[in-house]
């Protein structure tokens, strides 16, 4: 399929878009990198992913049927979560409140 078809809404009429606010525009570029490695194995599915406003997750799926659209934003959103918990627990400053350091027993 090349990207011209992808194009086409008449092939893939089912679209979903979604905006992932982050708090920095480094934490935003982190989760772009973790995240963009892992193409849509589905052809039957179109992702774009990218960082607009320095610090926003921009995710634009399509699709060709709303299950097929439906399981591929959860699946997604799956891997966003994940992104998020090891950003939040290994690196050092990236959600920085007393309560969520609180919640993990690190003294302030």
């Amino acid at each position: 399929m090349t990207d011209n078809e992808i194009d086409k809404p008449e092939l893939f009429p089912y679209s979903l878009c979604l905006r992932i606010p982050l708090p920095s525009s480094r934490l935003a570029a982190t989760a772009f990198g973790a995240l963009k490695v892992d193409a849509e194995l589905s052809p039957l599915v179109s992702r774009r992913l990218s960082v607009v406003d320095d610090s926003v997750l921009l995710v634009d799926y399509s699709a060709t049927t709303n299950r097929m659209l439906r399981v591929a934003v959860n699946s997604f959103l799956d891997n966003v979560k994940l992104v998020l918990d090891v950003m939040e627990h290994l690196d050092v400053d990236v959600f920085s409140s007393s309560s969520s350091s609180s919640s993990r027993g690190i003294p302030l």
